[in-house]
């Protein structure tokens, strides 16, 4: 048991993936599969395991039963929630974004001229050029999300994980980041967001899995959503 990591471009494919919490089940068989390309939002209530699923998709959560057939890590990016930061670790907005290169550089070496160029460059596309020196203790909530966006942006992958991203941050701030998470969708990446707006799903997102512990309905979104009420 546990996820089982292949070269199978941006498919990601779940077979009866289940996750227990001591006794308690939070994820009950769920299998379907991401394809190459998508864009899927994943929608449910509270403790319906929307979180556990991107959690054992990146392998941080242990599977209880079932396999994932999904991309090597290293071309997987995964944004949890953001209060799950540590907005104390004394780091730069620059230093923050310029992790998502860390591949580039290893533990043992600092990055080089070129990847602070990049990291210039990418933190201009999400309007934080002035704020580069900052420590992100002492950014806003959509300041903070925008540098967590720039730093998948460095990193490249082919396969991006987005745990409630639009949770707290202005309306600016949203409609910045929808336009990133559309970017990468025309570029052909696969893309998982979890989300409870509805409407953003409905207007913005062709895919849904519903899901409740168990997957309630998983394809296209005005098909799927319907679940919700079930």
């Amino acid at each position: 048991m546990g996820v089982r990591t292949q070269a199978v471009g941006g498919r990601i494919v779940l077979h009866d993936v289940s996750v227990r919490y001591g006794r308690r089940a939070v994820l009950e068989a769920v299998s379907g599969e991401f394809a190459p390309g998508s864009l899927t939002a994943v929608v449910g209530a509270n403790g319906a395991g929307k979180s556990t699923l991107l959690g054992a998709i990146v392998g941080v959560v242990p599977l209880a039963g079932g396999s994932i057939e999904c991309l090597p890590r290293r071309r997987l990016a995964y944004l949890p929630q953001i209060t799950a930061i540590d907005r104390d670790y004394p780091v730069t907005v620059a230093e923050l974004i310029a992790l998502g290169g860390w591949r580039e550089f290893g533990v043992f070496r600092a990055p080089g001229a070129a990847l602070w160029q990049r990291v210039t460059e990418t933190a201009a596309r999400v309007d934080l050029s002035g704020h580069l020196k900052r420590r992100i203790a002492e950014l806003s909530v959509g300041e903070l999300q925008r540098a967590l966006f720039a730093r998948l942006i460095l990193q490249d992958p082919t396969l991006i994980l987005l745990d409630e991203p639009f949770a707290a941050v202005d309306a600016a701030t949203t409609a910045l980041l929808l336009g990133q998470v559309m970017a990468w969708y025309r570029e052909g990446r696969t893309i998982i967001a979890v989300l409870h707006d509805l409407e953003l799903v409905r207007a913005s997102f062709p895919s849904a899995l519903v899901l409740a512990r168990r997957c309630l309905a998983w394809g296209a979104t005005a098909a799927a959503l319907p679940a919700m009420a079930a």
